[in-house]
């Protein structure tokens, strides 16, 4: 019995205790304000907020790699913590499979050495497994840029468990995961014991384990703490929101009304400028009473992709393409074209060669596969490959508007990036230092400036605020060009007119 209730004590120690944070990136862009949470042993908690809220931030705080400007973060002694990254560092793509764990498993600073793991090859299997990427031909010494998206954020993941933490921070884990692989991380989190902190877009797949969710307020710079699935606390929050809004209103109308009557009354003179004061300070009370309501995530503005002018004819013609198999190349004969106003769909699971064979369509070097002469592509690449990370979101839009045949018209070009919420010092940011989600709202931003005769997209949803994709699948929907699509997302894919469906594995 005492074993039990210690054991039950344990289980709701609190290992993790931010208390009163603060945090800036650089002079004047607050981060954090007084935050405050506790995370405790066992339990599995959601991290949410709009992009570029913040929500990376706060990994890095939690393992060390960010100081706080204010405030005292506590973590228990001898917990051990592992992230499972968004994106494999471009350094990390040439290492293989065995030095990129031993960079996460062993090359550890102790006492300014790195140390040598020996004998990884047998753990690396059992993690490859619980990722279900055990079987491949020679992994250990495969190249990690030899790998497919879906394939890497696998890696990613595994990277984390071999460490065999006892908090897991995942960043965007379901990002490139085709279905099985979604099904299989939801079900290994949920027979997970330990504790597990998840930043994701995903509703479905967060709700099926979560126990609490941390809401970062991009406005507030504070965190909001709730207990209860992921779907009850989005509902509580949304009630609470339009409770809070309904009396604020109403309150409101109260003030407008004290003050219209005080202008009245003054303007009457004499003793009734006593009342008109009377009124003014009872409207001054009921400001003060005015709840601070927590500030929705703003969604970006409908928008429309041109398509590049004068199309006219084939666009696309695929007459063959080539999968990836048990580390075999296969080639495949095909018959497809795409004219303007077609919407073409490529499926298949992680690693058959989706991402490669769009690499080879938008590179031009392809073989089988031909694009016309003059049609301008427009190329949403899954690592965001195509910005160049040393521009400014300034740099990069105008490099857009004028690969797009227009003249940089700096009006315009403000108008159409506030339509993606990037204003003020947003856009004087360099790319390399913007979230995920703030590099896929620029991606959709130059696309808009591009106006691309054919639109190549490769899983446009990852890293994109939920709030966002319902608007940006209507404007693919809407698309006069061509398009390509590769989406892990069936509820996005459903909001898209498809006209005709590759299947790789098939």
């Amino acid at each position: 019995m005492q074993k039990e209730v210690q054991n039950n004590q344990k289980t709701q120690e609190t290992i993790v205790r931010f208390d009163n944070i603060s945090f800036e990136w650089g002079v004047n862009k607050p981060i954090l304000d007084g935050v405050s949470f506790t995370i405790r042993r066992g339990m599995k908690f959601t991290l949410m907020g709009q992009n570029g809220a913040g929500k990376s931030t706060i990994f890095g705080l939690i393992a060390g790699l960010n100081i706080p400007e204010s405030g005292i973060i506590n973590v228990v002694k001898g917990v051990s913590i592992a992230t499972s990254r968004q994106v494999i560092p471009k350094g990390e793509m040439s290492l293989t499979v065995r030095e990129f764990f031993e960079n996460a498993l062993a090359l550890r600073e102790r006492g300014g050495v790195r140390v040598k793991v020996y004998d990884i090859d047998p753990r690396i299997d059992d993690v490859l497994e619980v990722v279900n990427l055990k079987g491949y031909l020679k992994v250990h010494d495969r190249i990690m840029n030899t790998f497919s998206g879906g394939q890497q954020a696998r890696l990613l993941l595994a990277s984390a468990l071999i460490q065999d933490p006892d908090l897991l921070l995942l960043d965007e884990p379901t990002n490139n995961l085709d279905k099985a692989g979604i099904a299989h991380l939801t079900k290994f989190l949920i027979d997970y014991k330990k504790t597990v902190l998840v930043i994701s877009h995903d509703a479905e797949f967060l709700n099926a384990f979560t126990q609490g969710v941390l809401y970062l307020d991009l406005y507030t710079k504070k965190i909001e703490q709730y207990v209860g699935n992921y779907f009850n606390v989005v509902k509580d929050i949304t009630a609470r929101v339009e409770k809070e809004n309904m009396k604020n209103a109403q309150l409101q109308k109260e003030i407008q009304a004290k003050k219209d009557q005080a202008n009245v009354f003054a303007y009457k003179g004499g003793r009734l400028r006593l009342v008109a004061k009377r009124m003014r300070e009872k409207a001054e009370e009921l400001e003060e009473e005015i709840v601070d309501v927590r500030k929705e995530d703003k969604s970006i503005r409908p928008f429309n992709i041109p398509s590049q002018p004068d199309l006219i004819g084939e666009i696309l013609h695929i007459s063959s393409f080539t999968t990836m198999k048990n580390g075999k190349i296969i080639k495949h004969k095909a018959e497809i074209s795409l004219n303007k106003n077609n919407h073409l769909l490529l499926v298949g699971p992680n690693g058959i060669g989706k991402t490669t064979l769009l690499e080879r369509l938008a590179s031009g070097h392809a073989d089988g596969e031909k694009v016309k002469d003059g049609i301008r592509i427009g190329y949403y690449r899954q690592d965001f490959s195509t910005l160049n990370f040393e521009d400014t979101v300034y740099e990069s839009l105008a490099s857009a508007m004028l690969a797009g045949g227009e003249k940089l018209d700096e009006e315009r070009m403000r108008s159409v990036a506030a339509g993606f919420l990037i204003t003020g010092e947003f856009i004087r940011t360099k790319i390399g230092d913007l979230s995920e989600g703030q590099k896929g709202l620029v991606a959709f931003t130059r696309l808009v400036l591009q106006k691309p005769g054919l639109l190549i997209l490769d899983e446009p949803t990852n890293h994109i605020n939920f709030r966002h994709l319902p608007i940006i699948a209507q404007a693919l929907d809407k698309y006069a060009g061509a398009m390509i699509l590769v989406s892990h997302v069936p509820e996005f894919v459903k909001q898209i007119r498809i006209d005709e469906v590759l299947d790789l594995e098939k």
